[in-house]
C-alpha cells in the first residue's frame, strides 16, 4: 500500500478500537480518541522506515534518511542471518524486519517505557514525531508542497495542545492504567496497531508481507502472507485509491461515531 492509504487505515483501526471499548465499557476520552488516531495515523507509516523511496524516509530530512539506511541495513543482516533453505535471496531489506508481528511489539513496547520512564517531555516527543507522520500521510498533497518545517511546527503545535488537553483531569493520561505512577502508558498501543495494520495492508498487496516471523511455515521463515494471489493488487492501484481508502474513511468514521456514543 501507498502512505496515504496506510495513515487512513490506521486512524479508522483506531476509531473502531475506540468504538470496542466503548462497546465493552471502557469507553475512551474523546482526548484519547484523536490522540491515539494521530499516533495510529503516523505508526502506519512507519515500518516502511526500510525503504528509502518511503514517506517516513522524508519525514524529518537527513535523520530520517540516516536512520532509514542504517533500519534497511539492519534489516538485511537479520534476514540473511535467520532465512531458511526456502527463502529467496535478496539484496535488500524491505518488508522484512519492521514488517512483522515483533517488531510492532517491541516498537510500542519500547514507546511505553520511554513515555513511563521519561515523563512529559517523552510524551511530547513521542506525540511530535506521529502527528508529523500523520501529517504527511493523511494531509499528503498539501505536506508535498509546504516546506518541512512548517510540516514539523504543525507537528510540535499539535503534540503541545494534545499533551496539554490529555493533562487535565479526566482527560486520559490515566486511560486504561490508572495505577499512579502509569500515565501514558497506553501510548503503545496505536503504535502496535498502527504497524500491524500496515503490515496487513502490504499482506494484501501482490508481494505479501513476512507478518509472522521469526515463526517458521515449512521451508520458509519469511513467508510473505496473504490471501490467494488473484485477490491481491498492486501499491497504488485503483483498488487501494477507489475501494480501500474510501471504505477506511467511513468505517473510520462509523467507529468515531459510536465511540463518541453519537451513534
Amino acid at each position: 500500500m501507498m502512505g496515504p492509504a496506510h495513515s487512513l487505515s490506521g486512524a479508522a483501526a483506531w476509531l473502531g478500537v475506540g468504538a470496542a471499548a466503548a462497546a465493552a465499557g471502557h469507553g475512551m476520552p474523546w482526548p484519547v480518541l484523536v490522540a491515539g488516531a494521530l499516533i495510529c495515523a503516523g505508526a502506519a507509516l512507519a515500518p516502511d522506515l526500510d525503504h528509502k523511496a518511503a514517506t517516513i524516509s522524508r519525514a524529518f530530512g537527513p535523520v530520517s534518511r540516516g536512520l532509514c539506511e542504517i533500519v534497511d541495513k539492519l534489516s538485511y543482516a537479520v534476514y540473511k542471518a535467520t532465512r531458511k533453505p526456502g527463502d529467496p535471496r535478496r539484496s535488500g531489506g524491505h518488508r522484512t524486519l519492521t514488517h512483522t508481528w515483533l517488531w510492532a511489539v517491541l516498537i510500542g513496547a519500547g514507546a511505553s517505557v520511554l513515555a513511563y520512564a521519561g515523563g512529559r517531555w517523552a510524551v511530547l516527543a513521542i506525540l511530535f514525531v506521529h502527528v508529523v507522520l500523520a501529517v504527511e500521510g493523511l494531509l499528503w498533497r498539501a505536506a508535498r508542497v509546504s516546506s518541512d518545517v512548517l510540516v514539523w511546527l504543525l507537528g510540535a503545535a499539535g503534540a503541545w495542545i494534545l499533551t496539554g488537553v490529555l493533562d487535565e483531569p479526566g482527560n486520559g493520561a490515566d486511560w486504561l492504567f490508572t495505577a499512579p505512577g502509569q500515565e501514558y502508558l497506553w501510548l503503545g498501543l496505536p503504535i502496535v496497531l498502527g504497524a500491524l495494520v500496515h503490515d496487513i495492508g502490504d499482506a494484501l498487496t501482490v508481494s505479501g508481507c513476512p507478518i509472522l516471523w521469526p515463526i517458521p511455515l515449512g521451508r520458509k521463515r519469511w513467508y510473505p502472507l496473504g490471501p490467494p494471489k488473484g485477490m491481491r493488487f498492486r501499491a497504488g492501484s485503483w483498488v487501494e485509491l477507489k475501494v480501500l481508502m474510501p471504505a477506511f474513511m467511513v468505517l473510520g468514521g462509523v467507529g468515531g461515531a459510536a465511540a463518541l456514543n453519537v451513534i
